[in-house]
């Protein structure tokens, strides 16, 4: 059992006992620190979409197979390539000659979880696409609006090391993404435990769903419940508005960057079994939820241990609020 909780002394909440059998579930096939999949349930608690940037060969498209597997969640999957059209990801409007009428055939994009694997390889025009469905949960195609499925989430990923035949995914569309994250290689237990774990198949094989789409829509539901006050809010706004003015950043985080720190922080808080959410946790979602937000002048800050400590100095820069949520917690 994946103890994601161990800090934790209370009893867990009833939204920890159902989450508990999805991060076992998810932890059984990627071999990976526990906090990615904390943040990876999180990101789906609060309907966003996620950016996978990592080496090839790390466990992205399994993480993406096994989660809409362990939910029981259609699940589609697009292999972006430079002669993508977006068509092949929205649909497209046939001619039904025999009842004298288009007809729209549904893209790949009608899911619950979309996968975008190697989103970068796709074109411009083709990337676009998907910002409608992303920020809206629609399609419009010839002038009619389709909704999506609820919940629909899109976990696109990219090999940051690769550059050769991509094309970078421009601000308007990373700002779309809820998280960015990092799975990086797995330690020596980890990789060894993977090793054991496919000598006879792959635990995809076995993996049977351990949450209901309608018990995943209450969860979601909870998060809203999750005390924020209004100093933790104006701390978060005051964090996002200081990656504006920092001399390091040409263009700082938006107000879709602020909404996506305080949706997260409410969920990682109600992931702890927390009533409220507390300083510390906005502090520890900055690198996920808003670094590929930031546009740098100085390209070293994109390595991992450099943002480290720009995130360190911006932290120390930002007052904390000086009252206590804790009678809250």
């Amino acid at each position: 059992m994946t103890d994601i909780y161990a800090s934790e002394k209370k009893a867990p909440t009833k939204l920890q006992q159902a989450i508990t059998p999805l991060i076992d579930a998810l932890a059984g096939v990627v071999k990976t620190d526990p906090k990615h999949l904390k943040l990876l349930v999180a990101c789906l608690l609060c309907r966003g979409h996620l950016l996978l940037e990592d080496a090839p060969g790390v466990g992205k498209t399994t993480l993406a197979r096994a989660l809409s597997q362990a939910l029981a969640l259609r699940m589609k999957r697009l292999q972006c390539t430079p002669d993508l059209m977006p068509s092949d990801v929205t649909g497209i409007s046939i001619y039904n000659a025999p009842e004298h009428k288009f007809q729209f055939m549904p893209g790949p994009v009608f899911t619950n979880i979309l996968l975008a694997d190697e989103i970068n390889r796709a074109t411009p025009r083709t990337q676009s696409a998907l910002l409608e469905a992303m920020a809206e949960g629609t399609v419009t195609c010839d002038r009619k609006t389709y909704p999506l499925p609820n919940p629909f989430i899109v976990i696109a990923t990219q090999n940051p090391v690769e550059f050769s035949g991509t094309f970078p995914l421009p601000e308007a569309q990373l700002d779309r993404f809820f998280m960015r994250l990092s799975l990086g290689y797995p330690d020596a237990e980890q990789e060894l435990a993977m090793m054991m774990a496919q000598m006879s198949g792959h635990p995809l094989d076995e993996l049977k769903p351990v949450l209901s789409e309608s018990l995943l829509l209450a969860l979601i539901a909870q998060i809203e419940k999750v005390v924020i006050s209004e100093p933790t809010a104006r701390y978060i706004s005051e964090l996002v508005r200081a990656t504006r003015e920092h001399a390091a950043v040409r263009l700082g985080a938006s107000p879709r960057g602020s909404l996506a720190l305080m949706r997260a922080a409410r969920a990682i808080a109600a992931l702890d079994g927390k009533k409220a959410v507390t300083v510390d946790i906005v502090k520890s979602l900055l690198e996920p939820v808003l670094s590929h937000r930031l546009v740098f002048r100085d390209s070293s800050l994109m390595q991992p241990e450099k943002r480290k400590a720009f995130w360190d100095a911006l932290i120390a820069q930002v007052p904390v609020p000086d009252y206590p949520t804790d009678d809250l917690v």
